[in-house]
């Protein structure tokens, strides 16, 4: 492969685009990897086009090896199937939705179980069908309500899923176990950085699940690792340890006027003030903070919860969204339409609405809370005997610092990632709803079960992206690299043509160039570019022409090299 920049479609920009919030973003549009075309659109010009299709090209081989069949299913899906496994509805705004002429509803795909379930179900009928994997390479659409930093949140997006079928759990956690090694191996092609996490499943549905975190300072996800054992996990996954059991409060409720009090740092400041309940040693820690929230229930109606946590601790709603999924909760700020509400002063004793409470508010633990009157409060509210929680949610923030709870010794650390990849055991969701039924090795139907595998490829490019640049521009690692040499003419004195003649001979050996031949750009503007379009490997016809030189550049470890022209090629070709 040979490119010329004088005949690429290729504009570099000097400047950062204003509306390109990360690094990604900002660099793949100055070098002219991608533009804009709509919020949560873009296009990908040759040089975007090249690296997508190296990413493609290395998902595609490993999950040919671990033995997946590739297919292509539509991205114009009917909304019968989703309708079956109850997913129009679970997904709500979040996906595409249109009606066609003949007033038939469809959806843009953004996941196609329910088509590798009808698959199986038109194409198997026997025990000797399976064990049975497909993936495909297709772009998804998801009605993201605020598209941003380029690849990293769109609408529109290419991703990998794969599907495998077995007929029993060992089968799926068989299969589940090489499609994880697969993605590893991906990944470490790819150049990224990673952490596997426990994670949820949301409105995929089934027993476990993984991501796959890019480690990145302006990753979406928030995932923990522990200081003494090999535990991680998404926030929305981390379980709370149980407390240990405390003796029974025996104290009696006692309400206290506490005027002015509708933050937990004002109650806390007044009861020290004041000694509620004969202390003056209260901290947020010993209050109980209880927030109102609607959940939106898809297809039902909408529900009023009260979520009881410690009060040095906020609700996080990503968190608590996975735990009510497919419901999702926005915070209640109606109070004057539910005088039995409270504002500030909300306690969880004679309560109106279901209330769930963080596991730290165990049986026998005592609380200074609402009182449920304006301007007071209570102490020695106890768990189990003043009030009993309708169960229990992890929604409390995850902080630095708490206790692990894979093991004893150890506490969280909070680091920040990109998910490039989800895989599921998602068992007989899909299959159940479809009553996909093979016959067994003894005569018998089997319901076969399902795991899903998903890598978002357009995302990995923008991963890459963040993880290797520098305050020039990107470094691409040498598989995903849109050429494997750049060669830069500085343009006079015959250094085009030596230029072009070195390139011919590159292709010759099997390598991809791209050769910076432009007419009446100065050599400055043309070293730029090169560091900004980030090719592994610089090759300067230059000053040293005349000599029979070229000098060599790796712009992975800044190095530079006088090299002889005759020896570039061989030089190129070991890697």
């Amino acid at each position: 492969m040979l490119l010329r920049m004088s005949r690429l479609l290729l504009r570099t920009l000097r400047e950062d685009p204003a509306d390109a919030e990360v690094p990604s973003h900002r660099l793949l549009l100055r070098a002219g990897y991608v533009r804009r075309a709509a919020p949560g659109g873009h296009t990908w010009l040759p040089l975007g086009k090249l690296v997508l299709d190296n990413v493609i090209r290395i998902v595609r081989d490993e999950m040919v090896a671990a033995g997946a069949q590739e297919v292509s299913f539509p991205a114009l899906l009917p909304r019968e199937p989703y309708d079956v496994s109850g997913r129009w509805t679970e997904y709500g705004d979040d996906i595409f939705t249109l009606t066609d002429r003949r007033g038939g509803e469809f959806l843009l795909a953004p996941t196609h179980e329910e088509m590798a379930a009808l698959l199986v179900q038109d194409l198997t009928t026997s025990y000797r069908d399976f064990p049975l994997a497909v993936f495909q390479v297709q772009t998804k659409f998801r009605d993201e309500a605020r598209p941003r930093a380029g690849l990293l949140r769109g609408r529109e997006f290419l991703m990998k899923d794969a599907y495998s079928f077995d007929l029993d759990d060992a089968g799926l956690a068989e299969v589940y176990a090489i499609m994880r090694a697969a993605y590893q191996r991906i990944f470490a092609r790819l150049g990224l950085t990673h952490a596997v996490v426990t994670a949820v499943s949301g409105a995929m549905g089934g027993s476990a699940s993984e991501e796959f975190l890019a480690t990145s300072d302006v990753g979406e996800d928030t995932y923990v690792g522990c200081t003494t054992c090999d535990y991680a996990a998404n926030t929305e996954a981390v379980v709370t340890p149980m407390p240990a059991v405390p003796e029974p409060a025996t104290g009696a409720l006692t309400v206290h006027d506490t005027p002015d009090t509708p933050t937990i740092a004002a109650l806390v400041d007044h009861a020290n003030a004041h000694a509620l309940g004969g202390r003056t040693d209260w901290t947020a820690r010993d209050t109980l903070k209880n927030v109102v929230v609607t959940v939106h229930h898809p297809g039902r109606e909408e529900e009023l919860l009260l979520i009881g946590v410690p009060g040095d601790r906020d609700v996080d709603l990503k968190r608590l969204d996975a735990a009510l999924a497919p419901g999702t909760a926005t915070l209640f700020d109606d109070f004057a339409s539910r005088p039995d509400l409270v504002k500030g002063y909300i306690g969880p004793q004679g309560r109106s609405v279901r209330y769930l409470a963080d596991p730290r508010v165990a049986p026998g633990t005592a609380w200074l809370t609402g009182a449920n009157q304006p301007g007071r409060h209570a102490t020695s509210v106890v768990a189990g005997r003043d009030f009993t929680p309708d169960g229990t949610i992890e929604a409390a923030e995850v902080r630095a610092g708490d206790p692990c709870p894979a093991c004893d010794t150890g506490e969280l650390t909070i680091r920040r990632g990109i998910e490039i990849g989800h895989i599921f055991q998602l068992g007989r969701r899909y299959t159940e709803a479809f009553k996909v039924d093979v016959l067994g090795a003894d005569g018998k139907p089997v319901r076969p079960t399902m795991g899903c595998y998903g890598i978002g490829l357009s995302r990995a490019v923008a991963a890459i992206a963040e993880q290797h640049h520098d305050e020039r521009g990107l470094i691409w690692p040498a598989e995903v690299a849109p050429a494997d040499v750049h060669i830069v003419a500085a343009g006079r004195d015959g250094q085009v043509e030596a230029a072009l003649a070195l390139a011919a001979d590159l292709v010759a050996a099997g390598l991809r160039i791209l050769v910076d031949d432009r007419p009446n750009v100065s050599a400055g503007v043309k070293f730029t570019d090169a560091e900004l379009i980030g090719i592994p490997r610089t090759v300067v016809v230059g000053r040293r022409l005349a000599d029979g030189y070229a000098e060599v550049r790796d712009r992975r470890t800044g190095e530079r090299a006088e090299v002889g022209l005759a020896a570039v090629a061989g030089r190129m070709t070991r890697v």
